[in-house]
């Protein structure tokens, strides 16, 4: 504290158990709350989010209502900007009435502070990025670990109470400013114990050892011989599409087989699944379909003599179509680089084509707890009730919100589909997410709600807010 600022020429926020004392024009540890002439004051303004088309049409028909709570044809309080309920006992900050289609709708919003929270990224691309239950760090500190691999995309749980507050201080806060820039859509750097660095950014393509990641593989080795075994039966005697996970071989596999294409004796490394299907045929790694190879014909042993021919053609590929390599199969039947046809060439383009763009998803995950549903209700447990039963819709930042089955209300959000700046952070250390709850208004009374605390819509919109479009 500036021994030259008195105490009692500050002003003391309660918006967080920080508790900053704040002098005149000067804002919290948080920055959210400032000293305006002596009054507290919320730094960013109420958001609300306004569509300008209709998302169902025939909602514009009036009475046929089906129950879309949050109706796209009207402007829809969000909770950032709101303020919190803080210190717990008082009821959220708004709760706006509003009618629609003759349903008088109440929408609760309010900034939790989430000590409970964290974040689920899912990073598209095949490439090794560290071994599942691998620590996860920034600054050196560990904010999370690898989960299991998901279909062409690498999953990390970040965040966590644990982390927040388990650790070391330092741990705590730069686990709070990491989930913070991630939740806001900022470029994030990390390193994985015995893995990659990574910058991860939500809708942006993951950076892996300093490469930008192009493309989200089109499918597995052997899906990718299903997509294109028919494209491919009339220019080439096998294929070979690499990945880390199940190795595709065209005449082996069973779409092949049906396309009457014969075995070529070539074969595989690796443990064999069902026909045309091999597991483990390298280590992981950055090269060919998530493996540590970068010559393809590293994974085949000598071909069957009894089966195979001179002049064989082989064509291997990986599962975005980056990598290819097209053989003739020599008089001792090994294969020997070969010019590829136009066709084949087309065809590795055409599984390319098929990869989405590598991006990096983050979803928002924190729990509601008691206190944050005390400024819902008298009765906190009436709201779980009410979620559960699917009478109240819950939300993040005017985005749509899945709520995990069980006890409490755990939630889960895409950040992407969230204003900008909907996060933000207070020094305990937690996050502060949107968050809200719409319901009808005898619904909201039923559940012991604040009634008296319910405004008109009409009574909030002012001048004064963030208006984003939807």
């Amino acid at each position: 504290m500036n021994d030259r600022v008195k105490p009692q020429d500050k002003i003391r926020c309660d918006a967080c158990p920080v508790l900053c004392y704040i002098a005149e024009g000067r804002s919290g540890a948080c920055d959210r709350y400032a000293n305006h002439g002596g009054e507290l004051v919320r730094l960013d303004p109420l958001t609300i989010i306004e569509h300008s088309d209709t998302a169902v049409p025939f909602l514009e028909t009036g009475p046929d209502w089906d129950g879309d709570i949050v109706q796209s044809t009207r402007p829809f309080i969000t909770a950032i900007g709101a303020g919190t309920t803080y210190p717990d006992y008082k009821p959220a900050p708004f709760i706006v009435s509003q009618e629609v289609d003759g349903v008088d709708m109440i929408t609760v919003v309010t900034e939790g502070i989430f000590s409970y929270c964290g974040v689920k990224v899912k990073i598209d691309t095949d490439r090794h990025i560290g071994e599942e239950r691998s620590v996860v760090r920034v600054d050196g500190e560990p904010i999370g670990l690898v989960m299991t691999s998901e279909y062409g995309s690498r999953m990390l749980s970040l965040g966590g109470v644990d982390h927040l507050t388990g650790g070391s201080k330092k741990e705590g806060r730069v686990t709070c400013d990491a989930l913070l820039n991630l939740c806001n859509s900022e470029p994030v750097e990390m390193t994985i114990d015995d893995g990659a660095t990574l910058t991860v950014q939500a809708g942006q393509a993951p950076i892996i050892d300093g490469e930008r990641e192009r493309l989200m593989r089109v499918g597995c080795g052997s899906a990718t011989i299903g997509m294109f075994a028919a494209q491919w039966k009339d220019h080439v005697d096998e294929v070979v599409v690499v990945d880390d996970h199940i190795t595709g071989v065209l005449s082996e596999h069973q779409a092949g087989r049906l396309l009457d294409v014969p075995h070529t004796g070539i074969k595989v490394a690796g443990r064999k699944s069902t026909p045309g299907r091999y597991f483990q045929v390298a280590e992981p790694g950055t090269g060919w379909g998530g493996t540590n190879i970068t010559d393809p014909l590293s994974i085949l042993k000598p071909a069957d003599a009894k089966v195979a021919w001179p002049g064989l053609r082989l064509l291997m590929v990986s599962t975005t179509g980056e990598q290819w390599a097209y053989y003739e199969l020599d008089e001792d039947l090994v294969p020997q680089p070969a010019e590829i046809p136009p066709v084949l060439l087309a065809s590795a383009e055409r599984i390319a084509e098929n990869c989405e763009p590598s991006l990096c998803s983050v979803l928002f995950m924190g729990g509601a707890g008691g206190s944050l549903r005390a400024g819902v209700t008298e009765n906190p447990v009436g709201l779980t009730r009410s979620v559960k039963a699917m009478l109240t819709r819950v939300t993040c930042g005017g985005a749509p919100a899945y709520v995990w089955p069980g006890g409490g209300i755990t939630v889960m959000a895409d950040v992407t589909q969230m204003p900008t700046n909907a996060f933000g952070y207070v020094p305990t250390p937690a996050l502060v997410a949107p968050i809200e709850f719409t319901m009808r208004r005898d619904d909201y009374a039923a559940l012991s709600g604040h009634m008296d605390r319910v405004r008109r819509v009409e009574d909030v919109i002012t001048p004064d807010i963030r208006r984003v479009r939807g």
